[in-house]
């Protein structure tokens, strides 16, 4: 009897909610950085065990925007606990409960949805941190489960899947069950690129990135992947720290991008990077959309 069901990961920006998912499904579905905010759209990871089939989706991280792009990633993660069976809430074991989890837990409690708290970096405290931190969550709601792990680590990822699995239900699977995600490969790209843009620059400057891919093409006879991308950026000052002295900057945001790309696509890949300014495009719905980010 073939079971599925929706699980929401929900949370504060740079809480390990990309880093959770990529630990339950074995694989990158999802980029991470250290940066906050680096989730911008939804993100369906599958993972399908016998006859069980989860579908994890994967939000921004909730916060108070400040722009259009803000104020969508926000959106996206409030819809999406709309259209779950259940949720993961996941937060940062050391970390005060915040507005966030209050409206998360708030809403629970309105709609009588299934929470399970996920406690993140578990590693990082010990046992009576570890107690105090479930004793404080737990004054604020009846949670289905409250788990504390370690994402980075793998280390109680196994009880997040027992503890969702009561909310499968009875239903064909949405997804075949040879794949772990239904993100089109030009997306994916779009987001490795950024990810090492993420990586490789700080400060203001990965906020204003985004990445549109211009080419996506394969050789029929050589199996190699051309792809032409450019990279988007707010300011001509991000510019020059994208490209770096001599464009060594650059180089290495291509070279780390490149070797994720073999890896997904399991091929060769040559890979063209441009560097381009649009002013402000975050505050225009115009310009939020022309990147990808629009309402489902």
């Amino acid at each position: 009897m073939r079971k599925t069901g929706f699980i929401a990961i929900v949370g504060r920006p740079n809480v390990g909610k990309s880093t959770l998912l990529n630990a339950m499904l074995g694989e990158k579905v999802a980029i991470v950085s250290s940066k906050p905010q680096t989730t911008r759209n939804r993100i369906n990871g599958i993972l399908t065990e016998g006859e069980d089939q989860f579908v994890f989706l994967d939000t921004p991280g909730i916060f108070n925007p400040r722009n259009t792009l803000g104020d969508y990633m926000v959106k996206t993660a409030n819809a999406t606990m709309q259209d779950a069976d259940a949720i993961l809430l996941v937060t940062d074991l050391g970390r005060e409960p915040t507005e966030v989890e209050e409206k998360v837990i708030t809403y629970a409690k309105r709609t009588e949805i299934p929470c399970i708290l996920v406690l993140n970096k578990s590693d990082l405290y010990n046992a009576t941190e570890v107690a105090d931190a479930i004793l404080r969550y737990s004054a604020l709601h009846d949670f289905h489960a409250i788990i504390p792990l370690s994402a980075k680590s793998g280390k109680g990822i196994d009880g997040v899947l027992k503890e969702c699995r009561p909310f499968l239900h009875e239903s064909p699977w949405f997804f075949p069950e040879d794949i772990a995600t239904d993100q089109p490969e030009r997306q994916m790209a779009a987001e490795i690129i950024r990810e090492k843009v993420l990586r490789t620059t700080n400060k203001e400057i990965p906020h204003g990135v985004a990445v549109l891919i211009q080419k996506f093409t394969e050789d029929p006879k050589t199996g190699m992947v051309t792809i032409h991308a450019e990279i988007y950026c707010e300011k001509a000052s991000h510019k020059g720290i994208i490209l770096g002295k001599g464009g060594e900057s650059l180089k290495r945001i291509g070279t780390y991008a490149r070797q994720d790309l073999e890896k997904l696509l399991d091929t060769k890949v040559f890979l063209d990077l441009w560097v381009k300014v649009k002013e402000n495009w975050r505050d225009s719905m115009a310009g939020v959309a022309n990147f990808g980010y629009r309402d489902e």
